[in-house]
């Protein structure tokens, strides 16, 4: 559509020119084209559920090398700790246990075996599970021994530890016994240093 010949015409008319112009505007703006496309807010919330993968998706590793997802702890609050038997905080097995004993009903505490720090995991899996059960009586559920950072970081360490995944947080474990509260469905919601013991209020208070 040739348009000069329009906004000839509005010029010309008796009417106020700052009316015509604002006429002309409009017009330009319904051309095809000419409009802004926007994505309604609740298609960018899809979008972007979508691209979050749940921690209730990652594949995992019992101790005794059995698959496994955290899924069957839906609808329960859980404690996951990088855990490791030659540590000066490996008395913090206790702690956990106590933890898993009085609290059980609320929170699934998890133990997740690593090397990363100190070399204070040195043990093989089933090592590893006999030290707890001999020492702390260990009964909550430990999985195979992986790391939890650098480059061979395992998947629920990367999703713990990005916030394009989990939401917010980006602290990674800095040394054994660091822990991660995660929502009774599946958010992340605080993240405690080594040096926060499991009985803590800081944590009880939250389950």
């Amino acid at each position: 559509m040739n348009i000069k010949p329009l906004f000839l015409f509005l010029l010309d008319t008796k009417s106020n020119h700052m009316n015509s112009l604002l006429i002309f505007i409009f017009f330009i703006a319904s051309l095809p084209g000419c409009r802004e496309v926007r994505t309604r807010p609740e298609e960018t919330t899809l979008q972007t559920s979508q691209a979050m993968k749940s921690i209730y998706d990652i594949p995992l590793k019992t101790i005794d090398g059995q698959p496994t997802t955290l899924s069957q702890y839906k609808g329960k609050k859980m404690l996951l700790v990088n855990v490791a038997s030659e540590c000066g905080y490996t008395p913090q097995y206790a702690d956990l246990q106590a933890l898993w004993e009085q609290h059980g009903d609320k929170v699934v505490v998890l133990g997740f075996p690593a090397n990363n720090f100190g070399g204070q995991e040195p043990g093989s899996n089933d090592q590893i599970q006999s030290f707890c059960s001999k020492n702390f009586g260990v009964t909550f559920p430990l999985f195979e021994k992986n790391s939890v950072k650098g480059n061979d970081m395992q998947e629920l360490y990367e999703w713990l530890t990005n916030k394009d995944l989990n939401g917010w947080n980006e602290k990674a474990p800095n040394w054994n016994f660091c822990k991660y509260l995660i929502s009774e469905d599946g958010k992340l919601l605080n993240f405690y240093s080594s040096g926060v013991n499991p009985m803590d209020a800081e944590i009880t208070g939250l389950l």
